[in-house]
């Protein structure tokens, strides 16, 4: 790996393939003995921003928190791989201030809407549809796609294994191992 220790920020809709992701990497990162912390965004709610609700408040002085751990982890030599909804892109664009433009990587999970339904791994979806939860992204709150991510990834036609390489690709400064559907054409 030749760049300093930075932040991949998975963003995209609940069930996009971000958690999945972010595992994936850090297993592989580890693997080339590469330190790397995973911020996975159930996970950082329920220890590190239990107070917070899904309001756009809300969810602002989430990704404000998470990017100031992600900043703190580089600090102290490690890769941070941050898998959170994030919808907002002003959120995002804050994040990567905080972190450090040149040590801030957006990956975008473009898995469209249909296919995140469909997996709906936690029931959010259908309870969300059903109006027993308000504010859920893609569904009752905006999802703002970034506007020019590092990657996208739709996890719908992409496998694990090629969003990792496309990733360490990326991390090591060279798109020779970038198949054909990580630039865009799935």
């Amino acid at each position: 790996m030749q760049r300093i220790p930075s932040t991949l920020w998975l963003t995209g809709l609940s069930g996009a393939g971000k958690t999945t992701l972010a595992l994936a990497l850090a297993e592989s990162l580890t693997a080339q003995g590469v330190p790397c912390r995973v911020l996975d965004g159930d996970v950082v709610r329920k220890q590190l921003c239990p107070d917070l609700g899904f309001s756009r408040e809300d969810r602002s002085e989430n990704v404000r928190r998470v990017a100031q751990w992600c900043a703190q982890i580089n600090n102290t030599g490690t890769w941070a791989i941050a898998a959170l909804i994030s919808p907002y892109r002003k959120d995002r664009d804050s994040a990567r201030q905080i972190v450090g433009a040149s040590r801030f990587f957006e990956v975008h999970m473009a898995t469209p809407l249909s296919v995140c339904e469909a997996r709906d791994p936690k029931g959010l979806y259908k309870r969300a549809r059903a109006g027993a939860i308000t504010n859920f992204t893609g569904i009752s709150d905006a999802y703002e796609p970034p506007q020019a991510p590092a990657l996208s990834f739709d996890t719908g036609c992409e496998s694990t294994e090629s969003c990792v390489a496309a990733t360490l690709a990326l991390l090591r400064g060279t798109d020779e191992m970038l198949p054909a559907t990580i630039r865009g054409n799935c």
